[in-house]
Formats: C-alpha cells, sequence, structure tokens
C-alpha cells in the first residue's frame, strides 16, 4: 500500500512529536530528584517567622514614624513618636497636685507641733491644780482639828471646804482639756499621715504619666526588620492600635507535616536539612523545635489501619540564630521549601543534602 505524500507528512511529523516527548520525559525523569530514599521522609512547607505588632499603649496622633519598610532594627530602638501636648499638660498638673500635697504635710506638721504645745500647756496646768488640791485639803485638815478643839471658828472650817471643792473642780476641768489637747494631737497627727498619703499618691501619678510619656515614644521589642507600616503619621489610633509589623528573624523556622508512621520517630533536636525552591544549590541546615501531639487534618475517628495512614502530624523545623544572624539580608519569609529528616539514624545523607561546611560551623557556632 502507497501513502500519498501529504499522508507521509503527518505520519512523519506525528513521530517526531512522539520522539520529542519521549525525550523530555526521560530527560525530566533523569533530572528529577526522588529524594535520598528509604530511611528520609519530607514535608513541603514554607520559611516563617515570628511577627511582632507595634501598637500604641494610649490613644493618640502619630507624630512621626523613624523606619521604613524593609529596615533593620535593633532592640530599645526608638520606631515612631506620639504627640505629647496633653500627658506633658497632665504631668504639670500631676506635679502641681504633688507640690500642693506636700505644702499639706508641712501644714499638718505645724498643727501636729501646735496641740502638742497645747497639750503640754494642760499638763502642766493639771500639775498645779493638782497641787493647789493637795494644799486646800492640808488646810481643811487641819481647819477641822482647830474647829474641834475650840481654835478655829466654823466660818473657817466651811470656807477651807469650799475651796477643797472648788478645787477639786478646777482640776476635773483642766483634766478634761488635758484629754480634749491629747485627741487634739491625735487628729492633727492623723491628717499628717492623711497629708503624707497624698504626696504618695501625687508622687504615684506623676510616675503614671512619666511612663505613658515614656510610652509615646515605640520601641522596638527586639531586633528584626521592619515588613509593613500599618499606620502614617497624622492618623489619630485607639489604644492597642499597630502602627508597625516587625519579623524576628532570629526565630525563623518552616512548618510542615509528616505521616504518623514517620512522626514516631522523630525527636526534638532531629537534623533537618531545608531545600528551598528559590535556591535549590543550598541545603540549608536546622533542627526539630516542635512535634505535634496531635495529628491534623484526620476523622474523629480511626478505626482500620487505612484511616491511620491519613494521620498527618505538624512539625516545625528552627533554623539556628547563630545562622540567621550572618545571612539576615538574605532571610524571606513566605519561601516555600521541602524539609528532609532522617528516620533511620544508620542512613547516610545523600549528596544532594549535604550542608556546606561554612554554613555547618555557622550554625554551631
Amino acid at each position: 500500500m502507497t501513502l500519498s505524500p501529504p499522508l507521509k507528512k503527518k505520519l512523519l511529523a506525528a513521530v517526531v512529536v512522539a520522539g520529542v516527548a519521549a525525550l523530555a520525559w526521560w530527560a525530566w525523569r533523569a533530572a528529577s530528584d526522588d529524594g535520598p530514599g528509604e530511611g528520609f521522609v519530607s514535608g513541603n512547607g514554607r520559611i516563617e517567622a515570628t511577627e511582632i505588632d507595634v501598637a500604641t499603649k494610649l490613644p493618640g496622633r502619630i507624630e512621626e514614624i523613624l523606619v521604613r519598610e524593609g529596615d533593620f532594627v535593633e532592640a530599645g530602638q526608638p520606631l515612631a513618636r506620639m504627640q505629647i501636648e496633653t500627658l506633658q499638660a497632665q504631668r504639670d498638673e500631676a506635679d502641681a497636685g504633688r507640690q500642693q500635697a506636700e505644702h499639706g504635710v508641712v501644714a499638718a506638721q505645724a498643727q501636729v507641733a501646735l496641740r502638742q504645745s497645747d497639750l503640754a500647756a494642760a499638763q502642766a496646768l493639771v500639775a498645779q491644780r493638782e497641787a493647789e488640791l493637795d494644799a486646800a485639803r492640808r488646810r481643811l485638815a487641819r481647819s477641822q482639828t482647830l474647829s474641834q478643839e475650840g481654835a478655829a471658828s466654823v466660818q473657817e472650817l466651811d470656807d477651807d471646804r469650799a475651796r477643797v471643792r472648788g478645787a477639786e473642780a478646777a482640776l476635773a476641768a483642766t483634766r478634761a482639756q488635758a484629754a480634749a489637747a491629747q485627741a487634739a494631737v491625735a487628729a492633727a497627727e492623723a491628717q499628717l499621715v492623711g497629708a503624707r498619703s497624698s504626696v504618695n499618691a501625687a508622687t504615684a501619678t506623676v510616675a503614671r504619666v512619666e511612663v505613658d510619656l515614656r510610652d509615646s515614644v515605640l520601641v522596638s521589642p527586639r531586633a528584626g526588620r521592619v515588613q509593613v507600616r500599618v499606620a502614617q503619621p497624622g492618623e489619630v489610633l485607639g489604644a492597642g492600635g499597630r502602627v508597625l509589623n516587625l519579623l524576628d528573624l532570629s526565630d525563623v523556622y518552616m512548618t510542615f507535616f509528616v505521616p504518623e508512621t514517620a512522626a514516631g520517630r522523630i525527636a526534638l533536636g532531629t537534623e533537618v536539612r531545608i531545600v528551598l525552591d528559590a535556591a535549590p544549590e543550598y541545603v540549608i541546615p536546622a533542627t526539630v523545635s516542635f512535634i505535634a501531639s496531635q495529628a491534623q487534618f484526620t476523622p474523629k475517628t480511626v478505626e482500620t489501619a487505612s484511616e491511620r495512614q491519613k494521620l498527618m502530624f505538624r512539625v516545625r523545623a528552627q533554623i539556628a540564630p547563630e545562622l540567621l544572624k550572618r545571612h539576615l539580608e538574605q532571610v524571606k519569609t513566605g519561601v516555600p521549601g521541602v524539609a528532609w529528616l532522617r528516620t533511620d539514624p544508620q542512613a547516610e545523607w545523600p549528596a544532594s543534602l549535604a550542608v556546606d561546611d561554612a554554613l555547618r560551623v555557622q550554625a554551631a557556632e
């Protein structure tokens, strides 16, 4: 059977296409990495880092933002400032209240001294009245003796008795005055305690406003990189309003999932090798810092062996902070990659997952 020229051309083109497809499939198979094989397990994930929101403590208007997105900041570095005119007025008011309370303490101390003087005078007068009463009683006793002997008149005896009763009444009145003076001293001392408490309260108010003034300067709680400027200068925020979002580049990790059969053989501190899609030529060393105690994405009840194969446990691979500090400019979050773990301690890492000696030293420092 003889084929026409057009049919021959179509048949030849089909053969060429099939050959090219077969060659491409073979090249893909040759170039693809099937992994290190038995004794290893892998999981897909993305590079993540601890995020920190820098927010306002009190409501107010943003005066100035001192950093830009992408800037590296140190712990304690000022990042933004809030308007503080209201707080300064509150501090002046609190300081004036403290000074007024201090003057109140001085006045209360003077009152205590005055009342103590009155008490001393009253006590001296009591002693005087006691002496007068004693003298009147002695005179009355002599008058009674003389009256019995007929040497003194009845009138003199009555006068001496009246003097005794008068001295007793004067002593009682003086003692009442002394008791009142003692009560006045106690009241003045209580006022002094209250005045000192007012000073302490006013001082605490001043200290609180000073703390609010210091908190009006938003500082970085730790070293990191500014990821997002949430607000802009001039905006009015409520208490807890977000101004900046930071990434703590000393706490970078990859979260991925492994099956139940592998999770049971993974311990904290297990070595992990991370390969990122953006830089497959580099192998990043890490260690397991977290293993979930409960499976994810599983049925509520597990009845059969086939269902147990669906158990997936969340694992976190932590990259050493020492290694991160040396490569801060290259650290990016959200980058996808693959994390490899060795479930068989006797298995040797393949050359494709070998860690560069320089990275190994940096991670161990």
